[in-house]
């Protein structure tokens, strides 16, 4: 089924998931801390972070060499230089990609297997950061457990599964659902951490500090949907399809390398 997603995507022009940025001060939203969050008892073994897709490694090789044969990529056509943008995170000497994504968004689902392939193969120099944008009450609860599972390390044994849980199996609250924060501390708590500790970390002060840093980052960066890729802070990616973002990528970062020396 996901190879099935993956040649979908293929074939579809470039998709994004188009919000409005949710006002700053909704991340206080009241947490459900009544609400039962403890996993189902026959919830058994948390699922496994399913293995790279075949199709998303050749494509992900093929556009590694497109990047090398093809033009410079033009400021207004391929990105949009950002005035005065600065990096999420200092550079330390690295890099830096960001993908502003929603686990919500069916376009972040379905560039993740081919972004996923693509980030695993950058060279050292590269720090790839994902930022989740909260576009409203679907979104936002997400966004607070992104930085939530951060803080527990989790993020690398469930951030694809959850898209595969919300847009395959449906098992998650998604986009046009009514927000659940129970049933997404529970889904954690499949991962050994406490739901009700889960939930807490999601409404911290440190998490809304992080959502409200990643907000900020978006207003300055002009991201206006999901899934944006930002290089270094400066520039916005554009592209025709998802290959020819991630094309134009490599390429900004090649010119970004050259330009440190």
């Amino acid at each position: 089924m996901k190879r099935f997603v993956l040649l979908l995507s293929l074939l579809l022009p470039l998709a994004a998931c188009n919000k409005t940025p949710a006002p700053a001060t909704d991340s206080a939203a009241t947490p459900a801390a009544a609400a039962t969050v403890a996993p189902p008892a026959d919830a058994g073994p948390p699922p496994a972070v399913p293995p790279l897709d075949p199709a998303a490694v050749a494509s992900a090789a093929a556009i590694a060499k497109s990047a090398e044969t093809s033009p410079a990529p033009v400021a207004g056509t391929d990105y949009v230089e950002i005035p005065g943008g600065q990096p999420y995170a200092p550079l330390d000497g690295k890099i830096e990609v960001v993908e502003v994504f929603g686990y919500v968004c069916p376009a972040c689902f379905r560039f993740q297997p081919l972004v996923r392939a693509w980030h695993e193969s950058l060279p050292a120099d590269v720090r790839f950061t994902y930022v989740p944008a909260a576009f409203g009450p679907e979104w936002t609860p997400w966004a607070h457990a992104y930085y939530a599972a951060e803080a527990q390390g989790l993020v690398d044994r469930t951030h694809d599964v959850i898209f595969n849980e919300i847009h395959l199996s449906n098992s998650l609250p998604g986009e046009g659902d009514k927000p659940d924060e129970a049933a997404i501390a529970a889904f954690y708590g499949r991962y050994g951490v406490d739901p009700k500790q889960f939930l807490d970390t999601m409404h911290s002060f440190a998490n809304d500090a992080k959502l409200n840093r990643a907000k900020q980052f978006m207003i300055r960066s002009g991201v206006e949907g999901t899934p944006t890729i930002v290089v270094n802070g400066k520039y916005r990616v554009l592209g025709k399809s998802y290959e020819d973002v991630l094309r134009i990528t490599n390429q900004l970062i090649a010119q970004e390398r050259a330009a440190r020396g």
